[in-house]
């Protein structure tokens, strides 16, 4: 992301979300963006994305420009948005059947399924699913199109605080096992610290970055580990609250 800037359209005036985000990620790594509700973190993401064009500066992926959505850049959003009338598996195949790839790579669709742990579920459909399987298979529909990189707006935020924990220890390794380049979106400064490599600090509307903090704690990562405590004390500083 090299100088990216954006604004909103609000009754025809512009209203600056994103000002001058100069921001490298190397292949693999997994980062989180925290800041202030509404600083444009997820407007950062769709860019990525493809959904929509930066109104200034570029965005590329290995020095190729983003231009639009592609599947090898995938966004999972906090709510699943399961189709409800297709089951788990015909949910998770949705991609490679839009794509008229499904007749030869119907393996795909089970091996995705089995990743996040469903296996037996995949002829379920969406209302017999709890909130964090109905998530589980959301991760499956972006996983089965094997992207590059994996865009996660706060898929985890509508969760219950056990669910949360057991799939924030689930996209640790999905990550680890696929190699692929997560940029996770998330408010929990915690969150943030137990997962990614590299925490990118926002600033309030129009967004900067403030902060770009390395994390190289090993995995699995403890919560009362002292120097995630001390980390968590930095970043709460930055944002401007008490730790």
């Amino acid at each position: 992301m090299r100088g990216v800037s954006h604004a909103f359209r609000i009754n025809g005036a512009p209203l600056p979300v994103l000002d001058g985000i100069d921001l490298a990620i190397e292949p693999g790594a997994f980062v989180a963006l925290l800041g202030p509700s509404g600083c444009g973190k997820s407007t950062l993401l769709r860019l990525a994305a493809g959904l929509e064009p930066a109104d200034a500066g570029r965005l590329d992926l290995d020095g190729v420009p983003i231009t639009g959505p592609d599947p090898s850049r995938l966004l999972v959003f906090q709510d699943p948005t399961l189709y409800p009338w297709r089951s788990v598996s015909r949910n998770v195949s949705l991609g490679l059947e839009a794509r008229g790839m499904l007749r030869n790579n119907r393996h795909r669709v089970a091996e995705a399924i089995a990743r996040v742990g469903l296996s037996a579920f995949a002829d379920a459909y969406p209302h017999q699913l709890s909130g964090g399987m109905a998530q589980r298979t959301a991760l499956a529909r972006a996983l089965v199109n094997d992207p590059r990189l994996l865009l996660l707006d706060e898929p985890l935020g509508k969760l219950d605080a056990l669910t949360r924990l057991t799939l924030q220890g689930e996209l640790v390794r999905l990550w680890q096992e696929t190699g692929l380049t997560a940029i996770l979106v998330t408010h929990d400064v915690e969150e943030a610290l137990v997962l990614a490599e590299r925490v990118i600090v926002l600033s309030d509307r129009p967004a900067r970055i403030r902060a770009d903090i390395a994390n190289d704690a090993p995995y699995p990562r403890h919560r009362d580990d002292p120097e995630l405590i001390r980390r968590r004390r930095e970043i709460l500083e930055i944002l401007g609250h008490e730790s």
